[in-house]
């Protein structure tokens, strides 16, 4: 059993991560960023939960790009397929879950 303190772990570049389980073919990790990721598509679900921070998902679909924000406790979902990109306001620490291996 682990006790993790996620508002205390930080990292030396943006979107470096904690790995904290792998379960069944899925990662869960604790991310720290302070810029934002890339346009990208994920290969599987992915959970994307704002631990601390704040920051805008940005998200497109057929009808056009679209933004989202996201504060703590709020909980974004991408399903298969979904183009998306997180950007946060500042400094943010990310629980993402999404299938192992997965940009």
């Amino acid at each position: 059993m682990q006790k993790i303190e996620a508002r205390d772990f930080t990292a030396k570049t943006a979107w470096a991560a904690m790995d904290i389980a792998d379960i069944e073919g899925a990662t869960v990790r604790l991310h720290w960023t302070d810029q934002p990721y890339v346009w990208h598509v994920n290969e599987g679900e992915e959970v994307f939960v704002v631990l601390d921070g704040s920051v805008a998902m940005k998200f497109r679909d057929a009808s056009g790009e679209h933004e989202v924000p996201l504060m703590p406790g709020d909980i974004f979902h991408a399903e298969n397929g979904d183009e998306h990109l997180a950007v946060p306001n500042g400094v943010a620490r990310i629980l993402v879950i999404e299938k192992r291996g997965s940009v």
